[in-house]
């Protein structure tokens, strides 16, 4: 007589502690992404372990030589490295403006609004131009006779040096990249919108929902995890990709007024200070993670609670 296991149920036991053996099947899967640890670990994790190495030497006749945390204590003490870390804060000011922005506007593209598929290839359109091109455009654009000028004193408003002024050279710099940039953060949230679940939708519409409770209440906490990669990748890009705008539009000026740290990272390097420059870098590498991480429980609480 059996137990009602049958043969299976015996065979599907195995001793306590003994391992499954490692299949092919088994190791197919590692083997599939071996090729992209290596490539990142070759020249990303090696590149970085030894920049935060090179940041503990010195320059010129230190070069190579350990002296600790002496280039941290520099940069905490240096004028530009103190506006780039306020100007930092300028910065995460105005990715909400882009998250928002993106996101609304591909909001009305799934609610499908008159002409929306010739605004979906639009709004992306700036993001395959050249930053270089984009910045000389604007300088244009933004000249103390430039064309904004130019109409704004058609409307007797006093014209501004958009450029040149430290109260408005950065916050305009970021308005650019916002309308440079802001087509990927659209198309991701285009993308978490097919994920979206219709019915919850029309069960809300059914509901008597108007646009705003829908969004509220149906699609921001749908897209929770959309909206974090994009607050999350909008920073970075901010903090980041914002070189090529800034060489072209103020060259960090006036004065440090438009530093931010991978402007300064360069500008170090170009002095033949490497080893400080790598500092800088490890200072925005840990300004990225923390803020990335606080941006993430933040932002997990709210779209909870929403």
């Amino acid at each position: 007589m059996t137990d009602g296991r049958g043969d299976g149920g015996t065979r599907s036991r195995r001793p306590a502690g003994r391992r499954r053996p490692w299949t092919f099947e088994r190791l197919t899967p590692y083997l599939m992404v071996l090729p992209v640890i290596a490539i990142l670990a070759v020249f990303r994790l090696y590149p970085l372990v030894l920049g935060i190495n090179f940041s503990f030497t010195g320059d010129g006749v230190l070069n190579g030589q350990f002296i600790g945390l002496d280039n941290y204590a520099y940069l905490l003490q240096d004028e530009r490295f103190q506006a780039s870390a306020r100007n930092v804060v300028v910065v995460l000011l105005f990715v909400p403006i882009q998250v928002f922005f993106a996101g609304i506007l591909a909001t009305f593209i799934y609610l499908k609004v008159p002409g929306h598929r010739f605004y979906r290839s639009v709004y992306f359109l700036p993001v395959v131009l050249s930053p270089i091109i984009i910045g000389a455009i604007f300088n244009i654009i933004l000249a103390a006779n430039g064309p904004l000028n130019g109409t704004l004193s058609t409307i007797r408003i006093p014209s501004v040096d958009w450029l040149g002024l430290p109260e408005t050279a950065l916050p305009t710099v970021l308005v650019v990249h916002i309308w440079a940039t802001f087509g990927m953060a659209f198309t991701i949230f285009l993308a978490g919108f097919a994920t979206l679940d219709a019915q919850l939708l029309d069960a809300a519409k059914i509901d008597g929902a108007n646009l705003w409770q829908q969004i509220v209440h149906v699609i921001i906490p749908s897209l929770s995890q959309t909206i974090q990669f994009v607050f999350v990748t909008t920073t970075i890009g901010m903090l980041t990709g914002l070189f090529a705008l800034l060489y072209t539009m103020t060259a960090g000026g006036p004065g440090a007024a438009s530093y931010l740290p991978e402007f300064l990272i360069w500008k170090l390097n170009g002095e033949s200070r490497p080893a400080l420059a790598s500092a800088a870098s490890v200072f925005l590498l840990a300004i990225v993670l923390v803020i990335g991480l606080i941006q993430i429980r933040v932002l997990r609480r709210a779209t909870k609670e929403a």
